[in-house]
């Protein structure tokens, strides 16, 4: 059954809005995308929608998420203290959030198990992170001391259905114990045994880096993205290095900064200026030509899975344009996890993956947190 969409304007990508346009959907594809008129003569004995007053968009990306985290404080005890049906159960409903909220692709990089749940948004799972013995996220069960330990894990990723490899190659902050977030775990030879041996099953390389050494040695081995990508050296410092920013966008390697609404309690914390100097880098990789991806590290203390805009509302503080905001959050992290030819935008033949707001988010990106239809693949978010 074909369903039409009328709205104010819709967006086939966030530089080209249509007045008065229109988007058809048919068997879970975009069967047409247009001008109002033009599309609702291709359809056959459609259900009508039609939204006066609202926007039509691609669906949002949210590219790092942990859907075995619940977002309190006690998100890891509670974590540890889950058994697998559990995990699953709470996978689902954040899930649901996400689809809710608009947003129709999700990156799930970290847990115990390679997630594979039916409906909702498309998901491409990790499943557990390689890391080194009781090193970051070692608790998700992906530790490994030797070559033949790494290639057997990224084998046994790939084995359980995985979309993505993740690789842990540097320290994070919520394992006590580990590595600094600054310091490396993992060498560069190491790193490109990663990438070589996820290459022999299809697979990109996901890349979790805060220092500027794990950024550097991820970029030289080839990995697909870089997850936070700060560029510390040392507590409360960075270190921007133009060179490896510049191999980052030669290489198409993109870079995701994790921030999610929490950003603006974090900027509070650091002062003005720091704030700047730590979140400056997104516009400093984007000049220098490194592809932005939109994800919050949801599941982690205080980053939902329901307010995309609120972690969107950095780049607009930063001075991006709502117009490129959009982009990144849409065709340009589909670029980056390859599925431009999959999703990211609205036209005929892609996936029917669809965001209608209440107003005109390139006017205020705050009309993203009024959705009034969301599909995934065709279906609509319940």
């Amino acid at each position: 059954m074909d369903t039409l969409i009328t709205a104010a304007r819709v967006l086939p990508r966030p530089s080209a809005p249509i007045d008065g346009g229109a988007v058809l959907v048919r068997d879970g594809v975009l069967a047409a995308v247009g001008r109002r008129d033009d599309v609702a003569a291709a359809a056959v004995d459609p259900v009508v929608h039609d939204f006066p007053d609202a926007t039509v968009l691609a669906g949002l990306f949210n590219v790092h998420v942990h859907l075995s985290f619940d977002a309190t404080r006690v998100m890891l005890p509670n974590f540890l203290a889950s058994d697998g049906a559990s995990l699953a159960h709470a996978a689902g409903d954040h899930l649901g959030q996400l689809l809710r909220s608009g947003v129709t692709t999700v990156r799930d990089l970290g847990g115990r198990t390679v997630l594979k749940p039916a409906g909702g948004p498309r998901v491409l799972a990790s499943g557990p992170p390689l890391t080194v013995p009781e090193g970051h996220c070692h608790f998700f069960g992906g530790a490994v001391s030797s070559d033949a330990e790494i290639r057997a894990l990224v084998d046994a990723n790939a084995a359980a259905g995985a979309a993505v490899i993740k690789v842990m190659a540097g320290g994070g902050q919520i394992t006590e114990g580990g590595a600094e977030m600054w310091e490396s775990q993992f060498s560069l030879r190491q790193l490109e045994i990663v990438v070589a041996q996820a290459a022999r099953h299809g697979l990109p390389v996901a890349a979790h880096a805060h220092g500027a050494d794990a950024i550097a040695a991820s970029a030289d081995a080839g990995v697909s993205t870089i997850e936070h990508c700060t560029f510390m050296s040392g507590r409360g410092q960075t270190d921007l290095r133009p060179e490896v920013a510049r191999r980052m966008a030669a290489g198409g390697i993109s870079a995701c900064s994790t921030s999610s609404r929490n950003w603006r309690m974090m900027a509070e914390r650091m002062g003005e200026d720091l704030a700047r100097r730590v979140y400056g880098r997104l516009p400093w990789l984007e000049e220098h030509g490194v592809r932005l991806l939109s994800g919050t590290d949801a599941g982690l203390p205080g980053s939902t899975f329901d307010d995309p805009v609120g972690a969107l509302e950095l780049y607009e503080w930063l001075g991006f344009s709502r117009r490129r905001i959009l982009e990144i959050a849409t065709e340009d992290s589909a670029a980056g996890l390859g599925l431009s030819a999959v999703t990211g935008r609205l036209e005929a033949g892609l996936s029917a993956d669809v965001l209608v707001v209440d107003g005109d988010p390139l006017a205020e990106l705050s009309a993203l947190a009024k959705p009034l239809l969301v599909l995934a693949q065709g279906v609509p978010a319940s």
